[in-house]
């Protein structure tokens, strides 16, 4: 294909033997009236047959227990997503978020609801691998992606981790917190020693040293 043009959230075009095509979601190909019930994605040429593939996510592995994971550690957990409501409805219910989820969001759209969050003075953590979550995540006050995420995820993401399982998400909230813990300690350590500690040596009751 020659010319390619991608519009964010909706698909890619080109050139073909002198002919536009397309590949996206159904409006970006030409198509209406489907429905919500599959992931779905189409490609066409213009005024020409349209050709749909369906696809049947499935969520990872530790999925489940790493949201239920967050939420012992007092954490919200929804799910944003560019898919269609049926699939995603499917997939939220399979993990435990049956309600905690919008579907049929554009990248814009992922964006301006870690914007909304943040204005009711939340602390965001994104967790996302596509293309459409690159924007979102360099809006969270901190975000995450996996290794195999695509190459813009990756570099919008403050932590790139290794491997397919979910469970080092909570792993690392554990040990930021743990390690936010220890520097307090060792501020309010270095406080009550400096007021001890300066006192007695200026009244030589130690060395200053």
């Amino acid at each position: 294909a020659r010319d390619c043009v991608e519009t964010p959230g909706q698909g890619v075009e080109g050139l073909i033997d002198g002919k536009r095509a397309r590949l996206g979601c159904a409006s970006f190909v030409g198509v209406s009236g489907r429905g919500a019930g599959e992931t779905e994605l189409w490609f066409g040429f213009d005024d020409d047959l349209k050709i749909r593939f369906t696809f049947e996510d499935q969520p990872r592995a530790d999925a489940a227990s790493t949201i239920a994971a967050l939420r012992r550690l007092g954490l919200g957990v929804e799910i944003l997503s560019g898919d269609l409501a049926g699939p995603v409805a499917r997939i939220a219910r399979a993990v435990g978020l049956d309600g905690a989820w919008q579907a049929g969001l554009t990248p814009f759209d992922k964006a301006a609801v870690i914007d909304r969050l943040k204005a009711e003075g939340r602390k965001v953590l994104m967790v996302g691998d596509g293309l459409n979550d690159a924007a979102a995540l360099a809006r969270a006050h901190a975000s995450m992606a996996p290794g195999a995420a695509v190459d813009a995820a990756q570099n919008a993401a403050d932590l790139v981790f290794t491997g397919q399982e979910l469970g080092v998400v909570t792993q690392s909230i554990i040990v930021a917190r743990t390690a936010r813990r220890r520097a307090l300690e060792n501020f309010g350590f270095s406080a009550v020693y400096n007021l001890v500690a300066a006192p007695a040596a200026m009244f030589g009751l130690i060395n200053p040293f």
